[in-house]
């Protein structure tokens, strides 16, 4: 008797173990305080938030040289301009001047170059405004000697190669020659 209802015990545990369960009903209910509702809002904006964009201010020999090859060839074809005493011309490549001295002495240890280049600039930009043609030959000069500024050379195809894609800053420039087979 003990052994007969052992056995039908065993098959009616595993029996049940088996069977399939009740589907349980999902409570539509929120089950959260005041306090686990804010959180949640709190995060759902954060990630809505698009991340803040934190420049590096990445300083490499590769910008400096981009900087001094494409503003300092603009500032070096005005040579024809300053010796015929073309002001207007000077003057509407104001933002070449400026963007030298912030691309090419963009370091803290370029600081006092960076000022003689600035006031180099101010010295061009005064003789524009008082309309003085032997100062602003003379300040250009200078600021050219100083700040170590040449006209690119022309580079032939079968001498070297200038770039190697349309990214490239010496595209469309004396210096945008591509070695081909």
């Amino acid at each position: 008797m003990k052994f007969a209802a052992t056995v039908s015990a065993l098959l009616i545990a595993s029996a049940a173990a088996f069977s399939p369960a009740a589907p349980e009903r999902a409570s539509t209910a929120l089950n959260m305080d005041r306090r686990a509702a804010m959180g949640a809002i709190g995060a759902a904006a954060l990630v809505g938030v698009p991340a803040m964009a934190s420049a590096d201010g990445a300083i490499s020999t590769a910008s400096i040289q981009r900087a001094k090859f494409t503003y300092g060839s603009r500032i070096a074809a005005l040579k024809s301009a300053v010796a015929a005493g073309d002001f207007a011309a000077v003057a509407a490549e104001k933002n070449a001047f400026i963007l030298f001295n912030s691309g090419v002495y963009p370091a803290v240890k370029d600081k006092s170059s960076k000022a003689s280049a600035i006031a180099g600039t101010n010295a061009i930009f005064a003789a524009i405004r008082s309309k003085d043609s032997g100062a602003l030959k003379s300040a250009y000069d200078s600021y050219i000697a100083a700040n170590d500024i040449r006209e690119p050379e022309e580079l032939d195809a079968a001498e070297g190669q200038g770039y190697c894609g349309d990214f490239d800053y010496r595209v469309r420039t004396k210096q945008a020659a591509i070695y081909v087979r």
